[in-house]
């Protein structure tokens, strides 16, 4: 093997997503002594799974996502909702201190004001979302949530939702203002630039690790590639992060940590229809979740939401699932081939079979046709029009299969880190909440890799500095909750 460098650093972060943003801001905030190697296949920052175009851009609050809300004989179940609200909270407050530090500035650039709804059709969903709604509301984080059955003060919140519509139809909504739009890409670069300027911080473009492997002295070697040259190096570390998005899972499996071994991944692609008409996207100023279908995975509850990208409004529906062998958008089609081993195979077969409606959903998604797909955003908008929309190619997502606490293959919906025994090593896997939960995700992967220092009196004070509501429950503390509330609209410019 030629080798440009052999060298050695503290930390290697691998993929310059949000996660490996966020942990190395942290860690370097942390302890600035610490020496950081961010490597990145493609030629930027944040082209993948952090990119606006590839995610909904929701600040995944639970204010409008129904199945974070679970209901069992008219018991709805707020436990998933309060703690990823909890855990948007605890972002907004980090990136409150970034600001205020000057570390990333503009946060319009980034993050605007966009009211979450959730909104539904049919006596049976409109009870649920009034069950939900008294059961959320009586929690301080959603105390401001407002609910309603009323056609004419629906129609005041979202128009193009209720233009149209049967006049005797059962409908109903929740809306939350204190929802934000957040363009995790743009949030991404500005996170990675400000590391890429710092002393002991080195980043690399159009780099591929293709290998990982522990060495008898309990580092890591990292094996990469300069894309660029075809000169290839190892770099040795004390710590690996691995978030990779989809190839994560990849370099899992040649990690060969134990706690890997079970793990498995199903790729599921996204589209997106883009509104074309600049006056339709003017009259929607808001994120709108409806249920999902059956067997559709979590990342593919459809929406009507307004976005901002690169400094223009924008209206998107979907996603609309779609399926390719790839783990990336701009991955191999021999991705989900190469990921299949002696170890995984019978997880990926037993949750395959276990969810068959998720197979079935997929192949009805993938034959839909563009008249099929406007049909879909007709019943959020019923007077859309073919010729006003586009189809945009989004994301591309890894579904992970696992084995739970019996041993039974299943499915595992949302976002998951998995953990070397000796905290040398920690691989991000799954989706949504992901990007909005990234804050909470990383000090968590801390606590469990950094154990002595996370618990020092140093560390400590320092996460107090940068989440003054660190250790605490919002929920449980209502000034408190107002006061950051109050704070952090104020740096990200979300203040009426």
């Amino acid at each position: 093997m030629s080798t440009n460098k052999n060298t050695e650093t503290d930390v290697v972060l691998i993929g310059a997503g949000i996660m490996s943003a966020t942990l190395g801001l942290m860690l370097k905030e942390l302890d600035s002594s610490l020496s950081i190697e961010i490597i990145e296949r493609l030629d930027s920052a944040a082209k993948e799974s952090s990119d606006a175009w590839n995610n909904a851009g929701t600040g995944h609050s639970a204010f409008c996502e129904l199945n974070y809300t679970s209901e069992k004989n008219g018991v709805v179940d707020t436990t998933k909702a309060l703690d990823i609200c909890e855990q948007f909270e605890v972002t907004r407050q980090f990136l409150t201190y970034l600001l205020d530090k000057k570390i990333i500035q503009n946060p319009s650039e980034f993050i605007n004001h966009v009211p979450h709804m959730s909104f539904v059709w049919g006596n049976e969903n409109v009870k649920f979302l009034e069950n939900r709604f008294h059961a959320l509301k009586k929690n301080p984080l959603f105390a401001e949530m407002q609910f309603s059955k009323d056609p004419a003060e629906i129609e005041k919140w979202v128009p193009l939702i209720m233009e149209g519509r049967k006049a005797n139809e059962a409908v109903a909504a929740t809306h939350m203002d204190l929802g934000t739009d957040v363009n995790f890409g743009a949030l991404t670069r500005k996170m990675i630039s400000h590391q890429a300027s710092q002393n002991g911080v080195n980043v690399s473009f159009e780099t591929e690790v293709y290998d990982v492997k522990k060495q008898a002295d309990g580092r890591w070697r990292i094996f990469a590639k300069d894309l660029k040259t075809g000169v290839q190096y190892t770099i040795t570390t004390k710590f690996v992060f691995i978030g990779a998005g989809g190839a994560s899972i990849l370099l899992l499996e040649k990690s060969g940590i134990p706690e890997g071994k079970a793990y498995g991944g199903f790729p599921v692609s996204g589209l997106w229809l883009v509104c074309n008409n600049e006056e339709l996207a003017n009259k929607h100023l808001a994120k709108v979740y409806g249920k999902a279908s059956v067997g559709a995975p979590p990342m593919s509850v459809p929406h009507l939401d307004t976005r901002y990208i690169d400094g223009k409004k924008s209206l998107l529906f979907g996603p609309y699932a779609g399926f390719s062998t790839k783990f990336l958008k701009t991955g191999s089609y021999c991705d989900l081939f190469k990921s299949i081993s002696t170890t995984n195979i019978g997880t990926m077969v037993g949750a395959g079979l276990d969810n068959l409606d998720l197979t079935k959903y997929l192949v009805t998604e993938v034959m839909k046709s563009m008249d099929k797909r406007v049909e879909s955003l007709q019943e959020y908008f019923p007077n859309a029009k073919k010729e006003d929309w586009r189809l945009e190619i989004a994301g591309q997502r890894v579904q992970t299969m696992k084995r739970d606490k019996n041993n039974k293959a299943v499915l595992a919906f949302g976002t998951e880190v998995v953990n070397a025994a000796d905290g040398s090593l920690a691989v991000l896997l799954g989706a949504s909440p992901g990007a909005s939960t990234s804050v909470s995700i990383m000090l968590k992967l801390i606590s469990k890799c950094f154990p002595e220092k996370y618990n020092s009196p140093e560390w400590q004070a320092k996460f107090k500095e940068m989440i003054p509501s660190f250790g605490q429950k919002l929920n449980d503390n209502p000034e408190l909750l107002h006061q950051m509330r109050e704070k952090t609209a104020k740096s990200l410019g979300l203040s009426k």
